[in-house]
């Protein structure tokens, strides 16, 4: 997740644009002139025919402009892939799940500046979203939005407080899965109900709950408090703090892949589930 697809994107834009356009402006003008001088001198059709071919860099600079365009403002402004490298979102997402995010659900951003350039939504309780990482921002991480903006967030005793009341949980008994969850077989799995939003958590009995002693946090304005819902094994908000409005690439909503590299083979039951 540390490639930055869309600097290489915004850059192979550039210069094949830039080739096209030249090409247009002064090289294909030249060809025609020079092709033209050539058959009022009663040159051969094939020379003719050659001095008017464009260059090779001038063809894949044409084929490929459009093409890496429409590729850059998909991913830019529509949808991104992104894989999930580890089990922090166990049972939601699992290693080795290839999902799809909605980039344009939180603003429109500009690629590489990631600067908003219009404000279509915020976050909402509940969302599972992908963010850059406030302490290195070119690692993208994916947790849950459990704290909005102004809002108490306690974690005591393997349970959420937001605002003083508790997030509801039931237990679903004992986590057993097969290949890459396999680690996880006998935690606790349970629903938890984050403010009238249902979804599932693991937890291990006995691990202890408050990473740093840290109990109560404040969410400030513009910023996010997040959780993983593997919550004894997830590195989030509980320990490095909130994640700022800008930090926000999107909001996950769909696993269109996933490879079990336990079992190395597609988990078939997997593609197409929604994110809830």
């Amino acid at each position: 997740m540390n490639f930055d697809f869309a600097t290489v994107m915004v850059i192979a834009v550039l210069v094949t644009g830039v080739i096209w356009l030249i090409d247009i402006s002064v090289w294909k003008p030249k060809r025609i002139q020079a092709a033209d001088n050539l058959q009022q001198q009663g040159i051969e059709p094939k020379v003719i025919s050659n001095a008017y071919k464009e260059p090779l860099m001038v063809e894949y600079a044409r084929s490929f402009f459009p093409v890496i365009l429409a590729v850059l403002i998909l991913r830019s402004f529509l949808v991104e892939p992104f894989r999930i490298p580890s089990g922090s979102m166990m049972p939601t997402l699992l290693s080795g799940d290839f999902i799809l995010v909605n980039k344009y659900t939180y603003g429109i951003r500009l690629p590489v500046l990631n600067k908003k350039v219009l404000a279509l939504g915020d976050p909402e309780r509940g969302d599972v979203v992908v963010f850059r990482y406030p302490k290195n921002p070119s690692v993208d991480y994916i947790k849950r939005v459990v704290g909005l903006p102004g809002d108490t967030i306690s974690y005591l005793g393997k349970q959420v407080y937001v605002n003083g009341v508790v997030a509801k949980q039931t237990s679903l008994g004992t986590y057993t899965t097969t290949g890459e969850g396999l680690h996880m077989t006998g935690a606790d799995r349970r629903i938890e109900n984050l403010a009238g939003v249902e979804h599932q958590i693991l937890v291990v009995r006995g691990r202890g709950s408050n990473p740093e002693n840290k109990v109560e946090f404040i969410v400030p304005e513009g910023q996010y408090f997040v959780m993983g819902d593997n919550r004894d094994n997830s590195n989030d908000s509980r320990v490095w703090g909130f994640v700022p409005d800008e930090n926000l690439v999107g909001r996950a909503f769909m696993i269109w892949m996933n490879w079990d590299g336990i079992q190395n083979r597609i988990s078939w039951e997997r593609l197409g589930s929604f994110i809830e």
